[in-house]
């Protein structure tokens, strides 16, 4: 049966990585069987120059029909004044399809230490999760705009807060165990709640170790010891920036992707960066997180592991033997380095899943 992958191409890069996305999935899908149906959708910035809006009404219902979404980027200088910034599609969005739950991996693969800018030694062996909390908080909040006093609100419920740390527990009964709940105990009453809401699940998971941090003790202690962590579940706000922040452990923030799930319907699945506007167009940018991104797709969004485990190593494979691009210290284009993947997928040894 076919599966349905809607691809919005977004701005700036975005269509460029999606571009390599796309052929990464249909390369894969042609050595395991798989049967995918692409289309494609205006959103962001590309979304308001088309329709008026970051979000079209067309957009949305392809999204929800949608067995996997695949985003590309957005944003940009040119929409910066725009009665609807285009960031403003993607919040929209993932409130349409309910997509509460980020994960964020950070993983650094052996042999590829020397590409973080911190010490080898420090980052050797380094494997997160991010699971973040993605409709509430500070970015869904009341808010006032003013030239003299602004107001943002934010609020978390019960319900919001067990949600998003069951999926955290869930994701590390299936690693090492052990979840870290980052908040602001001491000074917000949000994260007062967040910390004893995590306190009160953790007993239905005695499998799991739970520890609780500071977000500022949380942000040193990811590039002082990355290696302590394994899965961390946090709020909208601080996952945002803890997540970004961690993609120096990894040595590059083009490297890493990320799905968003809701309890049902399609999932959302995009690179950690940005648009980069100042070398769209270039043939510069990182594909990994897309093809990373894409192979989240294949995992969460349809549920083919085989799949997803062949780009994954596929990925790794280039990284570890072929030319990198500028942002890791090598001098190929995006599109060559996209080559050397497709490349790899042919050849990529997958262990079958144990029956």
């Amino acid at each position: 049966m076919s599966q349905s992958i809607l691809i919005l191409p977004g701005d700036g890069i975005g269509p460029e990585v999606a571009a390599a996305a796309k052929a990464c999935l249909q390369a894969v899908a042609e050595l395991e069987g798989l049967e995918f149906t692409f289309s494609e959708a205006p959103f962001g910035g590309a979304g308001i120059d088309a329709c008026g809006e970051p979000l079209p009404e067309e957009t949305l219902r392809a999204a929800e029909a949608a067995d996997a979404i695949f985003l590309g980027a957005v944003g940009g200088p040119q929409w910066d004044h725009a009665p609807k910034r285009p960031e403003q599609g993607l919040l929209g969005l993932r409130k349409a399809l309910g997509l509460f739950a980020n994960l964020r991996p950070v993983k650094v693969f052996k042999g590829l230490e020397h590409l973080s800018p911190l010490k080898e030694d420090r980052v050797a062996g380094a494997d997160v999760l991010i699971v973040r909390e993605l409709t509430g908080g500070l970015y869904f909040g009341e808010k006032r705009e003013g030239d003299d006093e602004a107001f943002d609100g934010c609020s978390y419920s019960r319900a919001e807060v067990s949600r998003i740390a069951e999926i955290g527990f869930k994701a590390a009964q299936g690693r090492k165990g052990k979840l870290t709940s980052v908040d602001k105990a001491n000074v917000l009453a949000t994260s007062r709640l967040w910390r004893k809401t995590v306190n009160d699940l953790s007993s239905q998971y005695p499998d799991v170790t739970v520890d609780h941090l500071y977000v500022d003790a949380a942000a040193m202690a990811l590039v002082t010891h990355p290696a302590r962590f394994d899965v961390i579940v946090t709020e909208n706000l601080f996952g945002d920036i803890l997540s970004d922040e961690a993609a120096v452990v990894a040595g590059s923030i083009g490297l890493l992707g990320s799905a968003s799930l809701g309890a049902s319907g399609p999932g959302l699945f995009e690179p950690i960066h940005g648009s980069a506007p100042d070398i769209a167009g270039q043939d510069k940018a990182n594909p990994s997180g897309a093809i990373a991104s894409a192979a989240m797709l294949l995992r969460y969004g349809l549920d083919q592991p085989k799949a997803a485990d062949r780009l994954e190593a596929a990925l790794e494979a280039a990284l570890l033997h072929d030319e990198r691009t500028a942002d890791l210290g090598g001098t190929a284009k995006g599109s060559a380095f996209a080559q050397s993947v497709l490349a790899h997928i042919q050849t990529a040894q997958v262990m079958e899943p144990a029956q």
